[in-house]
């Protein structure tokens, strides 16, 4: 167990996907499909030189996790020499634009949640129920639009007092991480400072989010980025599961 005075802070920050839920192992899956789909079809159409090499889950880790949706799509079509339209959010997912791939990989993400459901990572659970039987607020900070649907799905949703989504991000013109606006955004609804306020992050941008922000404390979460990459990026610690951030004797 990793010791934390949760009683030095005033409120505590949840990335999601990763963190609180598995579904970065959906997120993963969808990418992949739709990326290497569109490689080894739609880019061969795309003019000037460009790397039409399979998608892999160190393409995830380099240039997608943690971060909005249309940004993981331009980042990691950049990456390979692909330029493509940036189009519009209401582009369908057929459209060969940044956003329409954005809408595809969309897609694909709600059809294997609504056939597979997710169950929280039990460690993070017991997290959870600390910090409840604290009374610390908490918050949920995710790029993801689809936050809601996947705490409804992981029977969690009455757990947070504010969801900062990437839906909320677009409404009120913040950022996505690296950049710290959406996690100290949640700070504030919660009353907190960012000095009195914890992050807790599985994705390099998200880690870099909160030291960005100057936040109290920035807790990486070691689900295959790795542990020395959290740390580079920022992280004042990092563990293997949430449950080893419950005091010894707790719940």
């Amino acid at each position: 167990m990793d010791q934390v005075d949760w009683n030095a802070y005033a409120a505590v920050l949840f990335d999601l996907d990763g963190v609180v839920t598995p579904t970065a192992e959906v997120h993963m899956r969808a990418w992949s499909e739709m990326f290497n789909a569109f490689l080894s079809g739609e880019s061969a159409s795309v003019d000037g030189v460009a790397d039409r090499s399979p998608y892999t889950d160190a393409d995830y880790f380099a240039h997608v996790d943690g971060k909005p949706r249309y940004d993981g799509v331009r980042d990691f079509l950049v990456s390979r020499g692909i330029h493509l339209p940036e189009g519009s959010s209401d582009d369908p997912p057929s459209a060969v634009t940044v956003r329409g791939l954005g809408n595809r990989k969309n897609d694909a993400f709600n059809e294997v949640l609504e056939r597979d459901g997710v169950t929280a990572y039990p460690g993070s659970v017991r997290l959870l129920d600390h910090l409840r039987d604290l009374g610390l607020p908490l918050g949920v900070v995710s790029s993801s639009a689809n936050a809601p649907a996947v705490l409804d799905a992981a029977g969690l949703a009455d757990r947070f007092e504010t969801v900062v989504d990437g839906r909320v991000a677009g409404e009120l013109g913040l950022p996505g991480k690296p950049a710290p606006d959406t996690f100290v955004h949640a700070a504030e609804v919660l009353g907190a400072s960012v000095a009195k306020a914890v992050v807790l992050e599985d994705a390099v941008s998200g880690v870099r989010a909160g030291t960005a922000g100057g936040f109290g404390l920035v807790i990486g979460v070691d689900r295959g980025a790795g542990r020395t990459v959290l740390e580079d990026a920022g992280a004042d610690l990092v563990v293997d599961d949430l449950a080893d951030l419950v005091p010894d004797g707790a719940l």
